[in-house]
């Protein structure tokens, strides 16, 4: 079985290296290699922003959650899809518009001109946050490469982290946005079908075998046949805000997110992205809570020494060779989708925030573009020795990049676009106390009880309200 699935994922990882290269023949400057150059259509942007947005976490983290937790874990998936739905109905336009406006290719570079007044020190703490929150991003991605390769092909974790370090960085490093919008477009195919096609055959081998779900979940432990995990008065709010702040993360601060955004040429093409992110939402959330729940009819809880290798495992034990070839690269397609992702929002950071427009170095085009890609191998291999070391869950790393980036500037992003006397200080002040909540907050046992998800965002919000009333801007430029 091993072989058959071996050259499948040789060759995919042949076809989308293949298809990296080939947009990297296209005429790049900086601008396209950062964002696109307003080259790519609405629907392959979209399907780019969901591959990019999930990642790992869904098909791994997600459903050795809900295999862990029960009918709870549906609170995550209906947290994040309101999440998805409300930034493409709601910021996917604005997104765009003020890219336009400003002739802006990052997010960090966009909150600098809004706040002119301090737009050197906003680039510099924004480019810091994003940073160090995202080289364990992906490092996370690239763990989850590693559970993969050792659960699929019994080879060790960590040539399964190089071996995924060195795609991953083939495919941002030639075409650069392009590439990685592309590849993620094809990508992301494959985690639908995964996410499609799985659930169906293991109900399928449940009524085959007799195997109840009700009767399965009332067995695997305390709360999973609630949908409300079978706790009661405060403990319900804490677990519904628990599962549901994912929300929080989609409200326009994930910079990998909305840069597929800013990315789109007009009003028509994001209209495509609205339709094909929403549909591919709710069947990929609906297929990875069903895995979740059929595991735990298939599977005894303790089966597993780590729960996020559930969905190979189930790959692996109801699918011949061949069909487990194409579903088993499915995952490896979600991890490749976000870790490449991410190399690309550091190193437009990186040579658009730091050294083109702080450092003021004038530069050609050219030039840039080799400083974006000797980045991208600076902070693979920065990811890939984080991944190396690193012993923390996939699901946990993911929740604290998102509560430090996601729950930071989505507010910082929202205030921005909806808050007129928002200010310069008020800016500042969000990132920072975001910055540093979220790492005091996790460092604590407060994190067990309510999730950093949720605490930054808010408390991010209140200091950003309370130094702009403090502190207003002197000149307020137009929203």
């Amino acid at each position: 079985m091993s072989n058959i699935i071996l050259i499948e994922f040789i060759v995919y990882f042949i076809v989308i290296i293949g298809i990296a290269y080939m947009t990297s023949r296209t005429k790049l400057n900086h601008a396209i290699f950062i964002l696109g150059g307003k080259k790519l259509p609405g629907w392959a942007l979209a399907f780019s922003e969901r591959a990019t947005g999930e990642s790992a976490w869904l098909l791994l983290g997600f459903t050795g959650f809900v295999f862990a937790t029960g009918l709870a874990g549906i609170w995550v998936a209906i947290g994040i899809t309101s999440g998805i739905i409300f930034s493409w109905l709601v910021l996917a336009r604005r997104f765009r518009e003020e890219a336009d406006k400003y002739n802006i290719l990052t997010l960090p570079d966009y909150l600098a001109v809004k706040f002119s007044q301090k737009a050197d020190f906003i680039r510099w703490v924004t480019t810091i946050l994003i940073a160090s929150f995202f080289m364990f991003y992906v490092g996370a991605q690239l763990a989850g490469a590693g559970k993969l390769f050792l659960t699929t092909f019994d080879i060790n974790e960590s040539t399964g982290i190089v071996i995924a370090t060195v795609v991953i960085m083939a495919t941002a490093f030639f075409g650069g946005f392009l590439s990685v919008v592309w590849t993620d477009m094809i990508q992301s195919m494959m985690m639908l079908l995964t996410l499609v096609v799985l659930p169906i055959v293991a109900f399928i081998y449940l009524s085959t075998n007799d195997l109840s779900i009700a009767t399965s979940l009332g067995t695997a432990g305390e709360g999973f046949d609630s949908w409300l995990g079978g706790v009661t008065g405060f403990s319900i709010g804490v677990l519904f805000f628990n599962n549901f702040s994912w929300f929080f993360g989609y409200l326009g601060g994930q910079p990998q997110l909305s840069a597929r955004f800013m990315a789109l040429k007009n009003d028509q093409e994001a209209k495509q992205g609205i339709t094909v992110a929403i549909i591919w939402t709710f069947l990929a959330y609906t297929g990875a809570f069903l895995i979740g729940i059929a595991a735990i009819a298939m599977y005894q809880q303790g089966t597993f020494t780590d729960v996020e290798t559930v969905l190979p495992h189930m790959i692996l034990d109801l699918m011949p060779p061949w069909i487990a070839g194409i579903l088993l690269a499915g995952i490896m397609a979600a991890i490749i989708t976000t870790a490449n992702s991410q190399l690309m929002v550091v190193t437009s950071s990186v040579s658009e925030d730091i050294i083109h427009k702080t450092l003021g170095m004038k530069l050609k085009d050219k030039q840039l573009v080799t400083i974006s890609r000797f980045t991208i191998l600076g902070v693979g291999l920065i990811g890939m020795a984080i991944a190396l070391t690193s012993t923390s869950l996939l699901y946990l790393v993911v929740s604290w990049a998102w509560a430090g980036v996601g729950g930071t500037l989505s507010p910082a992003i929202l205030m921005t676009f909806f808050w007129r006397r928002y200010s310069s200080a008020g800016l500042i002040a969000t990132i920072v106390s975001g910055f540093i909540f979220t790492l005091l907050w996790i460092s604590t046992p407060l994190d067990e009880i309510i999730t950093s998800r949720f605490s930054t965002f808010f408390i991010a919000l209140l200091f950003g309200i309370a130094f702009s009333l403090i502190v207003p801007d002197k000149k307020k430029g137009s929203n």
